[in-house]
């Protein structure tokens, strides 16, 4: 029988946790609570999905949040300005840039103007490159989430074989780098696939442990996957009216041991992760 891993309802175990530190090391002491910046560019219906999601998990929590909502015409000038005076404000413990940004701004190069020590994202060089290197740093949400997910509910990683679909530097990559580390969790034995993977079934079927990134709605099959394996489903579609993920829910349930719903999964966790690396920014800050 496969057991469903709730995001859901860890998520707002760990939103308890984080209103307590903040009220023991910051309320109690009359000290200012965590700010967060948001930077939004556009009208990308999911990007302003995603962020009103975002505020709504810091009022849930206690956080304090700045939004900063960029016309679509706005330049990639006018965008750096606004970083450059998030960069700057020592009132603004962390901040995000909602990707993807318009067509006309080099993501690259929005993402080194961002302060490594405000980078909640995760996503700066240094941040990456020090994960990377098993030091500390500010993870990926998304990754972070699934490795808190497994780890809270007591999935052993360490020794495992885990198979990656997907190799964006959003889930794919740092996930690969988290479960790969040499600390705990952690210890897994990695493989990397993606779209251009040949027989990726070859994979998938030897795999304890399934992480599915892929932006195909129900790419990965029960028959793809072995008695037990564990399957964590990041995809989130919404597809003729339904809300699907990577996974072929109906026929991978039954036979995979655990298996993340979508929606109530990845999601959840991957929003209080971000405000968790908030918090940590504003710790630091101290």
């Amino acid at each position: 029988m496969t057991k469903l891993l709730d995001g859901n309802l860890l998520a707002q175990k760990i939103r308890n946790e984080i209103s307590r530190i903040i009220e023991k090391e910051m309320l109690n002491k009359n000290e200012r609570i965590p700010h967060l910046g948001i930077i939004l560019t556009g009208n990308n219906s999911s990007s302003i999905t995603y962020v009103n999601n975002k505020i709504k998990e810091c009022k849930n929590i206690g956080i304090q949040y700045s939004l900063i909502h960029l016309p679509i015409n706005s330049s990639e000038e006018e965008l750096l300005e606004e970083i450059k005076k998030m960069n700057q404000n020592p009132y603004i413990d962390g901040f995000i840039v909602q990707l993807p940004l318009e067509k006309h701004m080099n993501q690259d190069k929005i993402i080194l103007s961002i302060n490594p020590k405000k980078d909640v994202d995760g996503f700066h060089p240094e941040n990456f490159g020090k994960m990377a290197l098993d030091m500390n740093a500010f993870f990926p949400a998304t990754a972070l989430g699934i490795l808190t997910l497994l780890e809270r509910y007591k999935i052993e990683i360490s020794g495992k074989y885990i198979v990656i679909i997907g190799r964006s530097r959003i889930v794919g990559k740092p996930t690969s780098l988290l479960m790969s580390r040499k600390s705990n969790p952690g210890n897994g034995t990695v493989t990397l696939t993606h779209s251009k993977t040949k027989n990726i079934e070859y994979y998938t079927k030897q795999a304890d442990i399934i992480i599915v990134a892929v932006g195909i709605p129900g790419f990965l099959k029960g028959k793809m996957i072995k008695e037990g394996a564990i399957v964590v489903d990041v995809g989130i579609h919404n597809y003729e009216k339904k809300i699907l993920g990577d996974v072929d829910f109906y026929s991978v349930n039954g036979k995979a041991s655990y298996l993340t719903p979508v929606p109530g999964g990845i999601g959840p966790m991957t929003r209080v992760m971000l405000l968790k690396n908030t918090l940590i920014a504003a710790l630091n800050n101290r």
